[in-house]
């Protein structure tokens, strides 16, 4: 069991003994990690310190060198689990060529949602990180790059999905939008009974978070629970 939290019902991702390594260079040593579903958890740590590893080991996207991962409130089968699973990149990685609103309507699509509920949920998405209408009909390129970010943090809590995962969300971002985008992700997860996870440095936002870890030299430490 981690330090993170006392025992909870229900755990989302359980990792033991997690160690994460580029050949010789190890970001990432003996970590454990509970994560509870519903629940919300920041991890600091300076850049390069491995934060964003940690995250694309969680998500499923990156094997770990060692130790082992167990996602054991989602599905089983790899190809569906990584549909409840939902990711935020420190870069928007938006589709050029869609207007922000198919951006957000597009896994939703994937999933096998109908247009009209897609396009609804889109909306609803980014009325969340307070874009309107005007915003949804515009290619990316016209948006900001604050405007772009939101988009992508709209995308991911528009799926609904059990677990969300965000790498410095608010990077790029000025302290007020920084706001908008926390607020969005905190209560998408708090109404849909999701987890969590923020990769972060930066203090302000992290000491909003009741748990806290950090990512330094090679290990996690957890700050409280």
């Amino acid at each position: 069991m981690s330090a993170l939290l006392q025992p909870e019902p229900d755990v989302v991702v359980s990792a033991s003994g997690l160690r994460i390594a580029f050949g010789n260079r190890t970001v990432l040593d003996a970590a454990d990690v509970d994560i509870p579903l519903p629940g919300e958890i920041v991890v600091g740590g300076r850049s390069g310190s491995g934060k964003t590893s940690l995250l694309l080991v969680l998500a499923g996207l990156v094997a770990p060198s060692g130790g082992t991962v167990e996602w054991p409130k989602l599905d089983p089968d790899e190809s569906q689990r990584r549909r409840q699973i939902a990711m935020v990149f420190q870069a928007p990685s938006l589709i050029p060529e869609l207007t922000a609103e198919e951006n957000v309507c597009l896994p939703l699509r994937l999933r096998g949602w109908r247009r009209d509920a897609a396009a609804e949920a889109a909306a609803e998405a980014l009325e969340h990180v307070e874009l309107d209408a005007a915003h949804g009909r515009v290619l990316p390129s016209e948006l900001s790059g604050g405007e772009q970010q939101r988009v992508s943090v709209a995308r991911a809590i528009a799926t609904r999905s059990r677990l969300l995962l965000a790498d410095e969300p608010t990077g790029a971002l000025d302290r007020a939008s920084a706001g908008v985008v926390v607020d969005a992700l905190r209560a998408a997860v708090r109404r849909d009974g999701s987890a969590l996870v923020v990769a972060t440095h930066d203090a302000e936002l992290a000491a909003g978070f009741h748990a806290h870890a950090v990512v330094e030299d090679r290990r996690l430490r957890w700050l409280r629970s």
